[in-house]
This record gives C-alpha cells, sequence and structure tokens, in this order.
C-alpha cells in the first residue's frame, strides 16, 4: 500500500499521464491493486497493470515503479505510466515502442 510510502513522480511519468489522459488517483490505484506484477525493463523497477476498457475495446494501465529507501523513508518512484491497448500475456516483453521511448528517457 501506498500509505506508508512518500510518492515520487518523475518528469516522464507525468507527461505520459497527460499524453494517455490518466490521473494521479488512477495511476496509484493501479499500484496499490494489481492484477498482475512484472518485472520492469529498467534495472530495479516493477511493472503493475490493471485490466480497463469494455469487453469490445480492452485496454491495460501500466505503471513502472521503483521502491527505495531513503534516510530511512520508504519512496516509491513513479518512472512511468501508460495504456496498452488490447491484452497482453504473463511473461510477454513490452512493445519495442515502449522500450525505445523509456530509453530515449534515459531508463
Amino acid at each position: 500500500m501506498l500509505d506508508q510510502r512518500k510518492l515520487v513522480w518523475t518528469t516522464h511519468a507525468t507527461m505520459k499521464m497527460r499524453f494517455y489522459g490518466l490521473s494521479e488517483y488512477r495511476v496509484k490505484r493501479v499500484i496499490n491493486y494489481p492484477k498482475r506484477t512484472e518485472k520492469g525493463i529498467a534495472e530495479g523497477t516493477i511493472a503493475v497493470m490493471q485490466p480497463s476498457g469494455s469487453a469490445k475495446h480492452p485496454y491495460e494501465i501500466w505503471a513502472m515503479i521503483k521502491d527505495e529507501i531513503r534516510s530511512g523513508n520508504r519512496i516509491c518512484k513513479i518512472i512511468s505510466a501508460w495504456k496498452y491497448p488490447g491484452v497482453t500475456r504473463p511473461g510477454e516483453p513490452l512493445p519495442k515502442e515502449i522500450i525505445a521511448e523509456m530509453k530515449e528517457a534515459g531508463f
């Protein structure tokens, strides 16, 4: 749960949230109650997902986070957030476009 952690939003995450129309509350909900958790593409990160949309038009909301401890405080750094059109399979690698965007952003 995020209650014990302080949130730190990266500029990349806020830009992506604006691009995909995601609110802070929605991303927090994905982090607190993920349907699936996977290893992130950046070292030491976790990717969490919640399905959304309708039966005819499903999509997934993903968030990439990194838990850190600084000066005895737990910090949850939100690195990125995005919508994925359709449904992914567990263990399936991220699309090349998202990996390229992350590398461009320096992650």
